[in-house]
């Protein structure tokens, strides 16, 4: 892949060819690919160190002594070191590898959750929840008599700020809201949110799922207690993700899962814990997938991502307005404050069908609650149909996908 500099124009076409899927067609018809919020596709820098692991480095990691599981370790830590880097981090013990967001999120509400939540204490969500960010707590609140509380948005799309602040109290206990939407692509004012709670001494998780493809995210100028995201939707493998946790957090939280690799020793009166990270992350993990993600890593920060913010924006712009424009299409999510997602219904016609028409001409796009199904409750509508932008797309694309939807509507009406 070509050199970037920071500030130049992206050279789209070539960027493309890193991605060997984009090349696919689909019922005959060239691959539009506009599902990135689900999961993005990986270029072949991704692919080739997933397949040199496999190929020259397969081996378990942190207990071997010998030449493969010694260099094999190493690669993996860098790995973790990478992730550190990339979100500035303050040390490497801080960051976990998990699944991904979802076990992520549920590692904190049972660990977190067993040490510090009992009757009658609050959990402050949003309206504009992921079901991953909706159901631990859920349950949490049900196990121990806790009650969940929900921020409401307007509209728009937005946070309202102002009711969020009215919901701090000297019983909630933790505060879990996503960084950005992955129905509406609202960039939420995280940073605010973490201020105003720790301003009562309470903790923040954030779900930066649909945000580290698309930002740069500083962790200690957000001042976050934990944050989380999966590797797949950064262009890199399935089946891997990160929990960042501020280190006084960790120590303090009880191991999630036990077993090989999370302990000390070992006897039948009694078990002392590894020291951090390895102390949340029971036996072998998704090793290819450690290496895959800082490959995923080192990519985009080739690329640069105030370029990709940039370019993103651009789609974005152009997107809506070409959307706007289709009668009878109304967009769901219209913050000031917005990723490259864009959710829309058409009026007398099912999300469902929309999408499978637009399968049949090689466009690929989400339909349905998008696992929001309490903010689709809020707009009074069964489902959308979202188009989720990222780099390697281009606007000959989206002119696609209005054409597209048009022929669809025509059919449909």
């Amino acid at each position: 892949m070509e050199t970037i500099t920071k500030n130049s124009a992206l050279n789209i076409q070539n960027l493309r060819q890193d991605f060997p899927i984009l090349s696919k067609k689909v019922h005959g018809k060239p691959l539009v690919y506009l599902d990135n919020g689900a999961t993005a596709q990986k270029p072949k820098q991704v692919i080739d160190a997933i397949s040199n692991y496999y190929q020259t480095q397969n081996a378990n990691i942190h207990r071997g002594v010998h030449q493969l599981s010694i260099e094999i370790t190493v690669a993996y830590e860098n790995a973790r070191t990478t992730v550190q880097k990339h979100l500035n981090a303050a040390l490497s013990q801080e960051i976990i590898f998990t699944s991904g967001t979802t076990e992520s999120i549920n590692l904190v509400a049972n660990s977190f959750g067993k040490k510090y939540i009992k009757a009658g204490d609050e959990i402050i969500i949003s309206e504009m929840e992921h079901h991953s960010n909706i159901l631990p707590w859920q349950i949490l609140c049900e196990e121990k008599g806790a009650v969940l509380k929900v921020i409401p948005i307007n509209e728009k799309g937005e946070l309202l700020i102002d009711e969020y602040k009215k919901l701090l109290c000297d019983r909630t206990k933790i505060v879990a809201v996503t960084h950005i939407s992955n129905t509406l692509g609202t960039i939420n004012p995280v940073k605010e949110i973490i201020a105003l709670a720790h301003e009562k001494n309470i903790p923040v998780l954030i779900d930066g799922a649909q945000a580290v493809p698309h930002t740069k995210v500083d962790l200690q100028a957000l001042d976050a207690d934990f944050y989380c995201f999966s590797g797949h939707k950064l262009f890199g493998p399935t089946g891997v993700g990160i929990l960042y946790g501020k280190e006084k957090w960790l120590n303090e939280m009880p191991p999630y899962k036990v077993g090989g690799g999370t302990i000390k020793t070992v006897t039948f009166g009694k078990t002392e814990y590894a020291d951090l990270p390895l102390k949340f992350e029971a036996g072998t993990p998704n090793i290819e997938g450690g290496i895959g993600l800082a490959a995923a890593i080192d990519y985009v920060n080739e690329i640069g991502l105030e370029n990709i913010g940039a370019y993103e924006c651009e789609l974005l712009e152009y997107a809506t307005a070409k959307l706007s424009a289709i009668e009878g299409l109304r967009i769901i999510g219209t913050a000031k404050e917005k990723a490259s997602v864009i959710s829309f219904v058409i009026e007398e016609v099912h999300p469902l069908d929309i999408g499978t028409i637009l399968d049949k001409q090689g466009i690929a796009v989400r339909t349905g609650h998008h696992c929001t199904q309490p903010l689709m409750e809020h707009f009074g509508i069964p489902g959308t149909i979202r188009a989720s932008l990222v780099f390697y797309n281009t606007k000959e694309e989206i002119d696609v996908l209005v054409n597209g939807i048009q022929k669809a509507i025509k059919m449909l009406k």
